[in-house]
């Protein structure tokens, strides 16, 4: 349980460095500091304004123009954020739910995973009279001519000889 609350921590610091120097800053500042202030019993105002010096770090070092001090701050900031993450994760395993949520928030509609999956199995015994059709999702169309039985021309044959 603890490898994948960590790893729940490491993706939501991830996500959480990576809104830090995006357009999304502020719904994510907002989500988060509520979600460190609700762990904490702390202020989300002042949860809101660590995330923002961090932030600061994080934008001086990439207008520096130094593309090596820009990555060290970027992991640390992951670093000192997912320490935090799995404290309060631990400290409260029900979060994890909560920063499932968040990530799904941050990561946008257009990364989303469909929530809802319906399989169908039909099953067909004792041959058929007629067509048989079993749709989807319709993509595209293809004419399939199959006959059977007395006097057809086989299964898998075109009603004016044999495919290729």
């Amino acid at each position: 349980m603890e490898a994948e609350l960590v790893a729940l921590a490491t993706a939501g610091a991830t996500a959480l460095v990576q809104q830090m120097v995006g357009d999304g800053w502020e719904r994510a500042r907002t989500r988060v500091a509520a979600f460190f202030a609700a762990r904490s019993g702390g202020d989300e105002q002042a949860v809101g304004a660590e995330l923002e010096a961090a932030r600061d770090e994080l934008v001086r070092a990439a207008q520096g123009g130094d593309q090596d001090a820009a990555d060290e701050a970027r992991t640390e900031a992951r670093v000192e954020w997912r320490a935090r993450m799995r404290r309060s994760l631990l400290a409260d395993p029900e979060a994890a739910a909560e920063l499932r949520r968040i990530l799904a928030e941050l990561a946008g509609p257009e990364t989303a995973v469909p929530q809802n999956v319906t399989t169908v199995n039909n099953t067909l015994t004792g041959g058929s009279h007629g067509i048989v059709l079993q749709v989807g999702t319709v993509n595209r169309m293809h004419t399939v001519h199959e006959t059977g039985g007395p006097g057809g021309t086989g299964a898998g044959a075109a009603p004016d000889g044999p495919r290729a």
